[in-house]
């Protein structure tokens, strides 16, 4: 960064200091986020990473959310089609609108160690993730989360974090594989409506319980 004063390196690194110890950690700003936010909602980008690195087109996927602690979202992908799913607290729902299919399971512990808990479920996170400090990388601060469950399909759960608000999340699974998102919008505590999470199967809709 340019300036029109000239800095002694003394300077320089007392001041380099200070913005190191004014910015908040990750987990700091992770535990913030999590202790303050209920309710949330807006648009992720999601893409998936092979394990050789390489993407396809068809790879790559967009939409909105809308969720509220604990258990209750909404989450909606509109590209490259539309597939949603919604949880109201007890239930998740998975509508295929190509197919005119909608899959109904018990959310349970579902949530568990699965990479939603991290936004939509309990306060209580450290019960089923480990939580460590992962550094500075593209202008956020990164924490990693692994699942104490064995038997959890993803190895890790890395998310970017930036004024206090998720930004990005890398989820690997045991196969090697990588999805990223991110999240262009999101906003803190939005008014919802009573009902904004019941589900409404739609006309003709074939319902498979799982």
């Amino acid at each position: 960064m340019q300036t029109i004063f000239k800095s002694s390196a003394a300077a320089l690194a007392a001041s380099l200091a200070f913005i190191g110890s004014a910015q908040a950690s990750a987990l700091e700003q992770f535990k913030s986020f999590v202790s303050s936010t209920q309710s949330a909602r807006g648009e992720f980008t999601q893409r998936q990473v092979k394990k050789t690195g390489a993407t396809k087109p068809g790879d790559t996927s967009s939409g909105t959310f809308v969720f509220a602690r604990p258990g209750k979202f909404i989450w909606t992908y509109t590209k490259p089609y539309d597939q949603l799913l919604q949880a109201d607290g007890e239930q998740l729902f998975i509508y295929d609108k190509d197919l005119n299919q909608v899959t109904v399971r018990k959310l349970g512990d579902a949530l568990g160690s699965s990479p939603a808990a991290i936004l939509f479920g309990s306060n209580d996170l450290e019960k089923n993730f480990t939580l460590a400090e992962a550094g500075s990388r593209d202008g956020m601060e990164w924490l990693n989360a692994t699942p104490k469950a064995k038997d959890s399909q993803f190895q890790q759960i890395s998310i970017g974090l930036k004024n206090g608000t998720p930004a990005a999340m890398e989820l690997k699974d045991s196969f090697g594989q990588t999805s990223q998102l991110a999240f262009p919008k999101f906003e803190k505590n939005p008014s919802l409506g009573p009902t904004q999470f019941k589900f409404e199967v739609p006309k003709g809709a074939d319902v498979f319980k799982n």
